[in-house]
């Protein structure tokens, strides 16, 4: 029997999850895509804190033109800006059984452009 998206996305975050875990030397960045908006957090696994979140629906990127894919980048550049200030050079890329193409890959582009390591 096949497996509807969203079952086949968790059990691939299942996958994923055991073997990612954040610390507060190198947290977890948590990715959250819907059909139009991304967001991301940074968490601290250890502490089950978030340490930094950013999202498409800021006002900043909100009001801005352009496609998902290039919102997603800027919302990467965001939290990698969000991210420094608050004293993280590093995390671990959890891309939450998502793809990693279109909008995740943006938005991973965009952190590292930041001056974030992935």
């Amino acid at each position: 029997m096949a497996l509807s998206k969203i079952e086949r996305r968790k059990k691939i975050k299942r996958r994923i999850r055991k073997n990612i875990f954040g610390s507060l030397e190198k947290p977890r960045m948590s990715v959250y895509r819907s059909n139009k908006q991304i967001s991301v957090q940074i968490i601290d696994d250890a502490q089950a804190r978030t340490l930094v979140s950013a999202s498409s629906k800021n006002k900043d990127i909100e009001t801005l033109k352009g496609t998902k894919s290039e919102k997603a980048a800027m919302v990467g550049k965001m939290a990698a800006k969000m991210a420094l200030e608050a004293g993280i050079n590093e995390v671990i890329f959890d891309r939450n059984g998502y793809l990693y193409h279109g909008k995740v890959k943006a938005l991973a582009d965009g952190a590292r452009e930041g001056g974030l390591k992935l």
